[in-house]
């Protein structure tokens, strides 16, 4: 396992990484998560929205641990799928980054509300408030039901796992995205009543949360697209050879 995550961080990687824990960060503050916290607390603790601010914190943490977990299942595979995509496709690795990067840039478009038609919520809007034993269910219905605001920022992370071209690369991006999404979700579970102070600036301010997400989301898009990603990540590759040599 160390050794996995010790190839995991090298080259690109140091860059990408990054990328991917904002990304799921940006995800939960946007307008399809945040405005909806009390409900998932609620489904995942099987607590309505008036018993959550007086629950048990085990009963919190243990809810919520269970829900990020899902997720997380489903995104931690759908990057390793893709990391293998990227190494099954290497030796059209320039085209693919290129194709790639012009779609990144549409995802940022969508996320900053353009394409009016790809702008449909395609979460599920109804499950049964069960409880902690149903959580993790919940949690990969979640990861599935990507919504509008979700699948471009996790659309990006896959294009990074995809040009990583390694599923241990992929992976480890998804679980990075995973992380950025589902330690707020914990925090939030852990202290409600202070997150939701947060949650009341983060709606007030989400046009800016929206623009910044789009815009990383583009500016990614773009550096794939013109090829200067790949050279920065080589020069990066580079520095590290150099700078592990010294050592």
């Amino acid at each position: 396992m160390g050794q996995w995550f010790a190839d995991s961080m090298t080259g690109s990687m140091l860059v990408a990484l990054p990328i991917a824990v904002l990304a799921g960060a940006i995800s939960f503050f946007s307008p399809c998560v945040v405005p909806l916290l009390p409900g998932y607390l609620s489904y995942v603790t099987g607590l309505s929205a008036a018993e959550l601010d007086s629950a048990k914190r085990g009963r919190m943490l243990a809810g919520t641990a269970l829900f990020v977990a899902g997720f997380s299942a489903v995104f931690i595979l759908t990057g390793v799928v893709f990391g293998k995509a990227g190494d099954l496709l290497i030796d059209h690795q320039t085209a693919i980054t290129r194709v790639l990067g012009a779609l990144t840039v549409v995802l940022g478009i969508i996320f900053l509300g353009g394409f009016g038609f790809m702008q449909r919520d395609l979460r599920v809007h109804r499950v049964p408030a069960v409880g902690i034993a149903a959580a993790p269910l919940l949690g990969v219905l979640f990861g599935f039901g990507w919504t509008p605001c979700i699948g471009p920022t996790l659309g990006t992370v896959m294009t990074l796992a995809t040009t990583e071209g390694s599923t241990g690369r992929g992976a480890a991006l998804a679980l990075v995205f995973s992380l950025g999404l589902g330690i707020p979700f914990i925090v939030a579970a852990l202290a409600f009543r202070r997150m939701l102070g947060a949650v009341a600036w983060v709606r007030k301010h989400q046009l800016l949360v929206i623009r910044i997400g789009g815009v990383l989301m583009i500016a990614v898009g773009l550096l794939l697209l013109t090829g200067v990603w790949d050279a920065m990540t080589a020069d990066l590759r580079q520095w590290v050879a150099n700078f592990g040599s010294a050592v």
